[in-house]
């Protein structure tokens, strides 16, 4: 079908994400990234249907759905994700928001089980602030409800979306406090005001965490133990646990993630258009 330039180039960008995610070990065949619908006046979304992101190759694998209640626009849609409230609730609680991912990283899953606060341990992830919020779905089960960790109605994905604010007080802004929420025994989902910023917060969430593990492990193995420190901390280890940016440090770093986020995304858009596994019918020739 026909598409006004501004929502293809909005959709190919969509699905190199896809792609660029599933690359990167972000998504499997389970996961998924959405955008807000840039010409419906902010009141729906979009995102692949029941398809494995790395499969996802034309616009007519995508679904629309309104922001309000999580139909599809068409009621004769394909099948979709059960999970698209984790979207749309984002959407719907903060109109600045244009991006949203949900991801299972391994790297990230371990931080929830072991009980370790997730904390930016470089300046690559400064994005992730001084508290990274845990989702944990199982307060909100009543009985007979399947306790299968997924956000699959609107009163679990509209407590998810509050935790991306610090309190009551933030509950009409455009913008979200906190910028990624793990969720228990699940994974953790991201958002941004661009698709290239959502995906630069997936990607460096998953670094993030494998650099923690690997300085936690490195310190138990050399001292014997391992603390994560307050983020207060000052430079350098004294023996008391692992040094992380400091709020100041942390603060700044995220101005530098925003403004630099479109540089490594121009690189893993060329990483997938050369791959085989990856078809993006809306690329450019």
């Amino acid at each position: 079908m026909s598409q006004p330039s501004t929502l293809h180039d909005l959709i190919r960008t969509l699905i190199a994400a896809n792609h660029i995610l599933h690359h990167h070990n972000i998504v499997d065949g389970f996961g998924h990234i959405s955008i807000r619908h840039p010409d419906s006046l902010k009141e729906t979304y979009i995102m692949p249907g029941y398809l494995a992101p790395a499969l996802v190759h034309c616009a007519d694998d995508l679904i629309e759905y309104h922001i309000s209640d999580g139909s599809p626009v068409d009621p004769n849609a394909k099948k979709g994700y059960s999970e698209r409230f984790i979207h749309g609730e984002i959407f719907k609680r903060f109109p600045g928001i244009n991006c949203v991912i949900h991801s299972h990283s391994e790297a990230v899953l371990p931080f929830m089980i072991a009980g370790v606060p997730m904390r930016p341990a470089f300046h690559m992830a400064g994005f992730l602030g001084t508290e990274v919020p845990m989702f944990d779905i199982t307060k909100l089960y009543e009985p007979g409800d399947q306790q299968d960790m997924l956000v699959n109605n609107t009163k679990f994905g509209s407590a998810l979306a509050s935790h991306f604010a610090s309190g009551t007080a933030n509950l009409t802004s455009p913008l979200p406090d906190h910028l990624v929420v793990l969720m228990r025994h699940h994974g953790f989902t991201t958002l941004g005001e661009s698709i290239q910023d959502a995906v630069y917060r997936a990607m460096y969430t998953q670094t993030n965490a494998s650099i923690l593990s690997t300085a936690a492990n490195l310190r138990s193995s050399f001292h014997g133990s391992a603390l994560l420190r307050e983020p207060e901390a000052v430079h350098g280890s004294d023996g008391s646990g692992l040094d992380l940016l400091s709020a100041s440090e942390t603060a700044g770093c995220r101005n530098m993630n925003e403004a630099t986020a479109d540089k490594a995304f121009r690189l893993w858009v060329r990483e997938v258009e050369v791959l085989p596994l990856y078809v993006n019918e809306l690329a450019e020739k």
